[in-house]
């Protein structure tokens, strides 16, 4: 169905008819049911909070109480690019996603200067992920309200002798920072 036959479907219901779908759709579409409550009661930064732990325990996971050993860290990007996804698909603030972007990158970072990581995979995905931040934070026209976290992201890579820093430094002077 094309969005022209859809408007057109739409004219045709009553409003009461129109009313039932939405309830419906928000009862039976679990996706549905997330955007409405979060339109009618956004709470942002308890949103960007949880998020947050969840990404650092990416990192950092959490000992249970009563276990014998720590468990290791899993370092998967995917889990962070999730939540950005689903933070862009709710129409979330453009700050709070720059935020959240530049975090999933400093957590990382954190944990490689405690850690010796050998696998290139780990350097390649945060160069992806500090990417698509720069350009995110472009295209949304916030770059100078981040560029001392992205001069800092950069710094980090030059101290630690990321294999890749030169990618990062190439970033910079594409975007005059």
């Amino acid at each position: 169905m094309s969005k022209r036959d859809l408007k057109k479907y739409l004219a045709e219901l009553s409003k009461e008819q129109l009313e039932e779908q939405l309830i419906e759709l928000y009862e039976k579409f679990i996706p549905v049911k997330t955007y409405y409550d979060f339109v009618f009661n956004p709470k942002e930064d308890k949103l960007l909070q949880e998020s947050k732990v969840k990404i650092s325990q990416e990192y950092f996971p959490i000992k249970k109480p009563n276990a014998k050993w720590r468990p290791k860290a899993k370092m998967r990007r995917s889990v962070a690019q999730k939540i950005i996804k689903h933070f862009i698909s709710l129409g979330v603030d453009s700050f709070i996603i720059a935020d959240l972007m530049l975090y999933n990158i400093e957590i990382a970072q954190t944990y490689s200067s405690q850690n010796f990581i050998k696998q290139e995979l780990f350097y390649k995905s945060m160069f992806n992920s500090f990417e698509q931040a720069t350009n995110f934070l472009i295209s949304n026209g916030i770059l100078n309200e981040y560029k001392a976290r992205i001069i800092a992201i950069h710094e980090q890579t030059v101290e630690q002798k990321w294999k890749n820093k030169y990618d990062f430094e190439a970033v910079l002077d594409k975007i005059d920072l």
